[in-house]
């Protein structure tokens, strides 16, 4: 199936430029996040999300009523990022949220980095990564701090024992940087997260085939649902949490607040 860019672009209700440009890969990222939320709820139903491009666009695009996760997420941002011209090298990271010192962790993030005709930098590209340390804009491969409001990150680099660089992308939360992943460079193709999207969907020692996690990042906050905890964060930085009494209400809450409808059975 050829990829349908117009629908895609209707889907995140995009109607700017479409040359392929810094300006334009930052207004498509910010328009990605807005549009389609994070969830896991294939995963948590026994269902092994399909990474083909007719099922992610059936998905992500046809369906308004589901999103999905990094896999998904960035699967399809690079088909829409190929189609307007654009050269993207899929990324595998480490996330490092959550992790303790010397915590080595495989690589189960997919990321991008994205170069446009004629611009010598290179760009991180990254709709899929459901944190609150989360980029909402690219940013360019470089050491350095960016701010994109109301975030800001920075990249760390170093060397370590291998032949490649590693970077660390930062956020600064609560009055410092804290890592949000590690990666190097080295291209990784669709049946590599092939593989390593059936184990995060499988594995049940992994939190996404055992809980529900969905995100909705809006301009003015973001909205996020950790099993039955549902927190939401303000661009001025308050936050607020509550518990969701039962399952009922937790649907209720995805189909108010993050316009999703949840599957209803698991599969077999």
């Amino acid at each position: 199936m050829d990829f349908d860019l117009d629908a895609y672009l209707a889907r995140i209700g995009y109607a700017g430029d479409r040359a392929p440009t810094a300006a334009t890969l930052r207004a498509l990222q910010r328009t990605h996040i807005y549009a389609i939320p994070f969830e896991n709820l294939d995963p948590t139903h026994g269902v092994v999300p399909s990474l083909a491009i007719d099922d992610l666009t059936a998905k992500l695009v046809d369906d308004t009523t589901r999103g999905g996760y990094c896999y998904e997420h960035n699967s399809l941002f690079a088909a829409a990022l190929r189609a307007l011209g654009f050269e993207v090298t899929l990324l595998a990271a480490r996330v490092r949220v959550g992790a303790k010192p010397g915590d080595v962790r495989p690589r189960t993030h997919m990321l991008m980095l994205v170069e446009a005709p004629h611009d010598p930098q290179r760009y991180l590209a990254d709709v899929g990564f459901g944190s609150g340390g989360a980029l909402l804009d690219p940013m360019p491969l470089a050491p350095g701090e960016v701010v994109d409001h109301p975030r800001r990150h920075r990249l760390t680099v170093a060397d370590t024992d291998g032949p490649l660089e590693t970077w660390t992308l930062q956020a600064f939360q609560k009055g410092q940087w804290q890592d949000q992943y590690e990666f190097t460079v080295e291209p990784f193709q669709a049946p590599d997260f092939e593989v390593i999207n059936w184990h995060i969907a499988t594995n049940p020692r992994s939190p996404f085939s055992s809980r529900r996690y969905v995100a909705r990042t809006l301009p003015d906050r973001q909205l996020m649902l950790d099993g039955r905890t549902l927190t939401v964060t303000h661009a001025d930085g308050a936050v607020s949490s509550r518990e969701l009494s039962d399952d009922e209400q937790v649907r209720k809450v995805l189909a108010e607040e993050f316009g999703i409808v949840e599957p209803e059975t698991k599969q077999d």
